[in-house]
């Protein structure tokens, strides 16, 4: 088991190891519609890829999740199957749309398995913003 301060430190190291292993601007936040993010996540059990959508506005909310929903084919062709949730809650109990991707069995704290998570990362973030691009007016005809 880690101290907390061990803990903090070695989620510095992998994030900084995961920017130099693989330096690249990716969209994330960047994408032109407000609470509308893609998100790398990863804890002691597995790692994550998400697209969260945050709208405070349960109908702005809604509409997007629809949107990305009725082209689920698409999607997966991009990033292979995927898992959905229109009422997501978050640790903070907050309600987001949330569609993400998930590698079981790594861990942030392991860093034997910190290159498996990036190329996970690497992977399935490209995905989500090859996706994105793609379909870009479409969703953000809304």
């Amino acid at each position: 088991m880690f101290s907390k301060q061990e803990a903090q430190q070695l989620k510095k190291e992998f994030w900084t190891a995961f920017g130099k292993s693989f330096p690249r601007k990716w969209i994330l936040y960047d994408t032109k519609i407000k609470d509308f993010s893609f998100k790398f996540s990863a804890d002691n059990r597995k790692a994550e890829v998400s697209l969260d959508i945050e709208m405070k506005d349960e109908i702005f909310r809604n509409a997007y999740y629809e949107k990305i929903w009725s082209l689920e084919d698409m999607l997966k062709d991009y990033v292979g199957e995927f898992s959905k949730d229109e009422f997501y809650t978050l640790e903070n109990g907050k309600i987001i749309s949330r569609i993400w991707v998930e590698k079981s069995g790594v861990s942030i704290f392991n860093k034997n398995t910190w290159q498996e998570i990036f190329e996970f990362f690497v992977e399935k973030m490209d995905g989500f913003e090859r996706f994105y691009f793609d379909f870009e007016d479409f969703i953000k005809d809304v």
